[in-house]
């Protein structure tokens, strides 16, 4: 099955089904452009709303739009993660965005691993990609931790571009994970507690946080090429 998937023929037999499921499908092409539309508004209230419309299945509609905006480049995620809090909870919000987050990461990883760069780059943009490739190259795992604790560095971008290299599966997983974790759980805490135009003001502060953790992590990461180098001389 892996051997297809690489093949040509398998590639292109793939494209095709997607294409194809997308607009001969019933409700799917407007469901996902409705969903697709909501999330770049980055209108919280406007997501919960939507979310809500689905009832009971509003947990898996949070789920599968969180999978969709990691698959869409460039969607932002912390507008969902608010609403799951705001939604369900704090806890059950952060538990719900990070899984779905996980997932919708695990998704392209593979996609881009059996479909290739071609495809990707029809998804995302030949210039997103080299630099994210240009990232990986000087930072390796740590670009992954660094780029999930910003809120405005493309995740499924960082996810496709990992599944182009040779790093593998369950690397890429625990360092999404782990990266992921901190910022989902902060986001849902004060997501949760606040609302309306307060959000907008938290999200300043919130990458204000992102930019003082990226900002220890590149200095940790540099301190560590600086060591090894002292000691390889």
């Amino acid at each position: 099955m892996k051997k297809f998937f690489k093949s040509n023929q398998g590639k292109l037999i793939s494209i095709i089904v997607v294409i194809a499921a997308y607009f001969f499908i019933p409700g799917l092409k407007s469901g996902i452009n409705d969903a697709v539309l909501v999330l770049k508004d980055l209108n919280v209230d406007k997501v919960k709303d939507y979310i809500l419309g689905f009832g009971i299945w509003a947990p898996v509609a949070s789920f599968l739009l969180m999978t969709l905006q990691s698959l869409i480049a460039p969607l932002p995620a912390f507008v969902i993660t608010f609403a799951n809090a705001g939604l369900f909870g704090w806890v059950n919000g952060a538990l719900l965005s990070w899984s779905s987050a996980m997932a919708g990461a695990a998704l392209c990883f593979f996609i881009a691993k059996y479909l290739g760069r071609d495809f990707v780059e029809k998804l995302t943009t030949k210039s997103a990609l080299a630099s994210v490739d240009e990232f990986f190259e000087k930072y390796g795992n740590y670009a992954i931790l660094i780029a999930r604790l910003l809120p405005f560095i493309s995740f499924d971008i960082v996810s496709y571009a990992a599944g182009l290299t040779s790093m593998r599966f369950w690397s890429f997983f625990l360092a999404t994970g782990l990266g992921q974790l901190p910022a989902t759980i902060i986001y849902s805490y004060v997501g949760g507690m606040l609302t309306g135009g307060a959000k907008t003001f938290v999200t300043g502060l919130l990458i204000l946080f992102a930019l003082s953790a990226l900002f220890v992590l590149i200095k940790k990461v540099m301190g560590d090429k600086k060591n090894s180098v002292s000691e390889s001389a």
